[in-house]
């Protein structure tokens, strides 16, 4: 999300301190991922903010404009990165797939609390439900693309591709609370798995050394 440089006044004792529209999808969307949709309310944000409500229409034409905007931070970052990473180029599959693999390890890629409050989102309106079946269809469908390059034919290339989007949507779902480093002794065996193909040591080695960087960078 993308602060701009005006700012409104906050009232009351913290007179010095501005809230941004920065401050306004920030607080909006930890409400959205929190506490759902429903609380994502104006005056309620604003007086978390301590800033009159007024204040919210100088960034946001309507709640409902906000709550586009959320939607599309979403699209922006849990679709983008994981479509990104499907189409980057790569030597073998094994390859491929780990470049997929990134976005489970670092949530700046995707965000898992933030895709299941956009499903829970999606049980209360059908427009979010025809968004979230877009994403769906077109993170999958990038996946795919990726194995079609590989040499996979289409039906082989979907499935491989449906399983490995939808057995990681499901291993957050049930909220499994696996160490990493207990997953990473598992790496070879997903590779194999998603692929048919043997990994090498390297590619594990160089997965390993990627989820370091990615911990010691997010601490």
């Amino acid at each position: 999300m993308e602060a701009t440089d005006t700012t409104i006044q906050r009232a009351g004792v913290n007179g010095n301190v501005k809230a941004t529209r920065e401050d306004w999808l920030k607080l909006a969307l930890e409400t959205l991922i929190s506490d759902g949709v429903e609380s994502v309310r104006v005056l309620t944000l604003g007086q978390k903010l301590d800033v009159s409500r007024s204040s919210f229409y100088w960034y946001f034409k309507s709640r409902q404009d906000l709550l586009d905007q959320l939607l599309d931070y979403w699209r922006q970052t849990n679709t983008r990165f994981i479509v990104e990473r499907a189409r980057r180029p790569s030597k073998t599959v094994v390859r491929g797939v780990m470049s997929i693999f990134e976005c489970w390890v670092d949530e700046k890629l995707f965000d898992p609390q933030l895709d299941f409050a956009i499903r829970a989102w999606a049980r209360r309106s059908p427009a979010i439900r025809r968004a979230l079946d877009e994403a769906d269809e077109k993170r999958v469908g990038a996946i795919r693309d990726m194995f079609v390059r590989h040499g996979y034919d289409e039906e082989d290339a979907f499935i491989r591709a449906r399983v490995l989007y939808f057995m990681q949507i499901g291993y957050y779902s049930l909220e499994l609370n696996e160490p990493m480093s207990s997953r990473l002794t598992h790496v070879a065996s997903y590779l194999r798995s998603f692929t048919g193909q043997e990994p090498s040591t390297e590619d594990v080695e160089d997965f390993a050394r990627y989820v370091r960087e990615t911990i010691s960078r997010t601490r």
